[in-house]
């Protein structure tokens, strides 16, 4: 066989094991799909770029959701970056958070402007707390008081996952999402100011554990204080 027919074969067989691959993420077995993801990321080319996007939105399994968002980082951000952005108006919520969870991963902040007020407060938890994440990663220096004053409109939103994964958001911030955290505590909503307190304590001492520090704000709210006494 000729050299040029050599390299020929050789790519043919490179495309069947990228159509195998790509075929291994719609098996219904999970352990499968992973293999797929994983073998997609390890060989990455961007005509696979759609179709882990597509299958990022309807995969049930969180392994495998993480190792398509692999995936997906391993091929060219100019790729990448055009179609997380258009997913992340999509109206479906999976759709959404996973396409926010892979531009945390991504980090490149010109996605920046796509992390809007409505993403902030979106009424699905999940998509909620993805971009709470990915906006403390993608916010430009100087813009981080204005992140905290919108991220303190969800202070008391949710089960106790949810307020964690919030407070995370505020407290990686830094000191600035103090004077936010301080009007928080008095806040008519009994659970945005205990949420204030807790979070504000998580700021001062990180150690102290998200548990402990929502029951003595509940302690200190049920006495009718704000935190503030004694400073």
């Amino acid at each position: 066989m000729t050299e040029q027919g050599q390299q020929g074969q050789q790519g043919q067989e490179l495309d069947t094991g990228a159509v195998r691959a790509l075929q291994g993420l719609e098996d219904r077995r999970s352990s499968v799909r992973l293999r797929a993801a994983l073998a997609v990321g390890t060989a990455p080319d961007p005509r696979f770029v759609d179709k882990l996007v597509e299958r990022c939105a309807v995969e049930p399994e969180f392994f495998v959701r993480d190792m398509l968002t692999w995936a997906l980082t391993r091929h060219p951000v100019s790729v990448t970056l055009p179609v997380l952005l258009r997913e992340v108006g999509s109206e479906c919520a999976q759709v959404r958070s996973q396409a926010l969870h892979t531009l945390s991963k991504i980090g490149d902040r010109r996605a920046w402007p796509a992390i809007t007020r409505e993403l902030l407060s979106d009424g699905d938890d999940e998509v909620a707390r993805s971009a709470w994440r990915t906006a403390v990663v993608l916010v430009p220096e100087g813009e981080e008081s204005g992140l905290a004053t919108v991220l303190a409109t969800q202070l008391g939103r949710g089960e106790r996952e949810t307020q964690l994964s919030l407070s995370r958001a505020l407290v990686a911030l830094g000191e600035v999402v103090l004077p936010v955290l301080r009007d928080a505590t008095t806040a008519p909503e009994r659970q945005a100011r205990t949420h204030a307190l807790a979070t504000e304590r998580l700021l001062r001492d990180p150690d102290a554990g998200f548990e402990f520090a929502i029951e003595e704000a509940k302690r200190v709210v049920a006495l009718g204080g704000d935190g503030q006494e004694g400073r």
